[in-house]
């Protein structure tokens, strides 16, 4: 593959036994996800850094320490939910078992 991006949305698409989206984005008749998953909407981003993956590894090395699965939850100020960040292959594994 000529792009790297490429190839992080084929590995993406394979963990989940799907397809990477022909000309994913804009470009797709098909669908705007980066994968053709009946279920998933996965936005695949590949950036040098990201302000949240700092705060992941800073979760996961005390997870560690503790022997624990490490899980990131973010809020934002007087907004509606929260999120959860975890690891590409917990995610993976959740949803398999899910998706029976």
């Amino acid at each position: 593959m000529s792009k790297r991006w490429k190839a992080i949305e084929l590995k993406v698409a394979k963990s989940l036994n799907t397809e990477r989206t022909p000309l994913s984005g804009g470009n797709s008749k098909m669908t705007r996800s980066d994968t053709l998953d009946g279920k998933l909407f996965v936005e695949v981003k590949h950036r040098a850094t990201f302000s949240v993956v700092s705060l992941y590894r800073k979760t996961l090395a005390l997870a560690r320490r503790e022997n624990k699965t490490p899980v990131l939850c973010l809020k934002a100020k007087g907004k509606h939910g929260e999120l959860a960040v975890i690891d590409w292959k917990l995610f993976v594994k959740l949803w398999k078992c899910l998706d029976k």
